[in-house]
Formats: structure tokens, C-alpha cells, sequence
């Protein structure tokens, strides 16, 4: 449960219950790794949600991408642009064609 990346806030939430945090703060690189963690954490918690949980769990999904753009220079209007170009491109998945196979 411990032993990961948290939430800015989430020491103080802690302090607030009367716990003692023990924290450090992580260097470029594994902060790196940690995102990287964090993201399969949350695309998994994804998958077993469902209505508004399903929503929240995106939403930290979301944020985790923010930050791993931000280790890229880039910002979250920069993964919507990429994203926008990518569906006028090649389209989008509202259509739910599923492909068995090319001969």
C-alpha cells in the first residue's frame, strides 16, 4: 500500500489523522519510474471501475499523463492537439470496428 508515489496533499491528509508520513523526495529518475508505475496503477483501477468511480479513476489517470507531458516539455493542450491530429488523421473509435485480419 506504502512505498509509492502520492498526491501533494496526501501528507498532510495523514498529519490529519494523527499518523506520522515518512516521506522522501525522489530524484528526476525515479520520479520517472514512479509516473510510469503510477500510470499502470491507475489503468488498472480503470478496468475495474465502473459509472463514477470509472470517471475518477480517469480523471487520476489523466493527471499522471499531465506530469509524465511535463517531464516531456509539454502540457496537457499539447496531448489534446497530438490526440486531435491523430483522429482527423485515422479516425477515432466511435464507429467500434474491430479488425480480424488483413489478406
Amino acid at each position: 500500500m506504502y512505498k509509492k508515489l502520492v498526491r501533494d496533499k496526501i501528507p498532510e491528509i495523514i498529519k490529519g489523522n494523527n499518523q506520522n508520513p515518512i516521506t522522501r523526495i525522489l530524484s528526476d529518475e525515479e520520479y520517472k519510474f514512479e509516473l510510469e508505475k503510477k500510470l499502470n496503477e491507475e489503468y488498472q483501477e480503470v478496468l475495474n471501475a465502473s459509472g463514477n468511480d470509472r470517471i475518477e479513476e480517469l480523471a487520476d489517470m489523466l493527471e499522471v499523463m499531465i506530469y509524465l507531458a511535463k517531464l516531456e516539455g509539454k502540457e496537457l493542450n499539447d496531448i489534446i492537439d497530438t490526440c486531435n491530429k491523430k483522429h482527423d488523421k485515422r479516425g477515432g473509435f466511435e464507429e467500434k470496428i474491430y479488425l480480424e485480419d488483413v489478406e
